[in-house]
């Protein structure tokens, strides 16, 4: 009886040639898209609800910060400072040069208040005054109570950054592609 990949490939040694060039065409393709493009991530914690729960799985953009600054009320993904191992999802708050206050529940950049009621219904709690520096960033989770955020850790530095978040690809029901808010500061 005649080999059933013969009768497709000719040979065995064909087979095995076609399918090394399959999977190396298909990792010159897929790594770098992994690594410097685009990047998946998988929501664990409280600290975005009710816009990002536990288990809801994003891709996260890297190369748009490579031509582009971060902005105001983009929800990004970043190393925790302490913790490099760590990631952390959060929203940009306050931008480099720029004075954060959080003040009896409400966020003050350069003494104008924010306008959240977009994405957010809570209270801030916490009392802070910070003035960034040339490559800081100010973070919040959405959900106030339950974040470790600048208000604990302080600033950000901008290499700590991974990307922005771009699409929710899971669950199903909830698939989204985001854009940041926008704000009158």
């Amino acid at each position: 009886m005649e080999n059933p990949i013969n009768k497709y490939f000719g040979s065995t040694k064909k087979f095995v040639w076609e399918v090394t060039k399959v999977v190396v065409i298909s990792l010159a393709i897929i790594i770098p898209i992994r690594y410097f493009l685009i990047q998946p991530f998988y929501v664990k914690g409280a600290s975005m609800e009710p816009n990002f729960f536990d288990y809801e799985y994003l891709i996260i953009d890297e190369i748009s910060y490579r031509f582009n600054d971060p902005a105001r009320g983009e929800v990004i993904v970043l190393k925790d400072p302490r913790n490099t191992n760590q990631y952390f999802i959060k929203r940009i708050i306050g931008l480099p040069g720029e004075t954060v206050e959080v003040d009896n529940g409400e966020i003050k950049v350069n003494g104008e208040k924010l306008d959240e009621e977009n994405y957010l219904n809570v209270m801030t709690g916490g009392d802070i005054s910070v003035t960034l520096g040339d490559e800081q960033f100010f973070i919040l989770g959405d959900n106030r109570s339950a974040s470790l955020d600048s208000r604990v850790f302080g600033p950000i530095d901008e290499k700590e950054i991974i990307g922005k978040v771009w699409i929710r690809a899971w669950p199903f029901s909830r698939v989204n592609v985001f854009d940041q808010p926008q704000y009158d500061i």
